[in-house]
């Protein structure tokens, strides 16, 4: 199994240990160069910057996207490690030697990481012997490498002893704690619910094939409040108007994919030509994998229990 240590700042990770946040963005400030070295499950532990070379804890890598870094807060807040946004771009243009006034909205690498663990300091790891001071941003380990077995071992170890405060990962990933080098299945969180429904519909609204980023929003078809699940096939990516009128029941969207507008919007409000115009009209957007596509039991469920007809 793969492992990834990756470079971080000690205030990152401060602010997270103290938030427990329960997903997390290891961002890259580049915004241009993809990460390839995980698959999804696989560790991705956190380094502190030299000389404090420990291992300080990690997460299971989800997935990666590049974003403007006003979604990323949008999507992570806190769990980006800054206490705000103005705060999560300072630190983007002293990286980048950039400004607000040359990149207002900067793009950054976003690594999405979910059930994450903090170790106290007495369970700090050293970093392995073979580390090179040179590395700039993060090494690749295998456990079926002497370096990085013993390093999985260790990271195992730690987990195990904090298993009081790691009950999420401990349910969720028992072969860390006896030794089973298998990748897991991240738990999706809030914050990355809206980067893979984002990313699953193109940038694009599913309804309009709007593009403007900033009013895009990711939906839930059966909301998370009653036990609808942070899953891909449970969302859409909707323009925001539209996402209000798909949440109160103005819009809907059946089982072969047709978009139905509610005869109440014109009732209610006297208006809604715009609207009127997508009636009966497929969906513009979709998921280019089918098992991403909305699924049939959460579109019957909006239809029999938000939609106005």
């Amino acid at each position: 199994m793969k492992m990834y240590v990756g470079i971080t700042d000690y205030s990152w990770f401060k602010t997270l240990k103290r938030e427990n946040c329960d997903e997390i963005n290891f961002w890259k400030p580049g915004g241009k160069i993809n990460f390839k070295a995980l698959n999804e499950g696989e560790l991705f532990l956190f380094k502190l910057h030299s000389p404090n070379d420990y291992i300080v804890g990690g997460g299971f890598f989800l997935k990666f996207s590049i974003l403007p870094s006003s979604l990323a807060w949008e999507a992570f807040g806190v769990a980006n490690g800054a206490n705000s946004l103005t705060e999560l771009n300072e630190r983007v243009y002293k990286y980048r030697k950039t400004s607000r006034l040359s990149d207002p909205d900067p793009y950054i690498g976003c690594i999405i990481l979910s059930n994450p663990f903090y170790f106290d300091e007495s369970d700090w790891i050293p970093v392995p012997k073979n580390w090179s001071k040179n590395i700039v941003q993060g090494k690749t380990y295998d456990t079926s490498e002497p370096y990085g077995r013993s390093l999985y071992q260790q990271v195992q170890q730690r987990l195990t002893r904090q298993s009081p405060h790691l009950s999420a990962v401990k349910a969720q990933s028992p072969q860390i704690y006896y030794g089973k080098e298998q990748n897991i299945k991240p738990r999706i969180g809030q914050g990355a619910f809206k980067v893979l429904i984002t990313d699953a519909y193109q940038r694009r609204c599913s309804i309009t094939g709007e593009k403007t980023l900033p009013v895009l929003e990711a939906a839930h078809i059966k909301p998370y409040s009653l036990k609808g699940p942070h899953e891909v096939k449970n969302g859409l990516l909707l323009r925001r108007d539209l996402h209000t009128l798909f949440d109160r029941g103005y819009i809907t969207i059946d089982k072969q994919l047709n978009i139905e507008v509610s005869r109440r919007i014109k009732e209610d409000f006297g208006n809604g030509k715009e609207y009127y115009t997508y009636h009966g009209q497929k969906l513009s957007i979709l998921p280019k994998t089918k098992e991403h596509q909305p699924g049939h039991n959460y579109l019957q469920w909006h239809n029999e229990n938000v939609y106005l007809g």
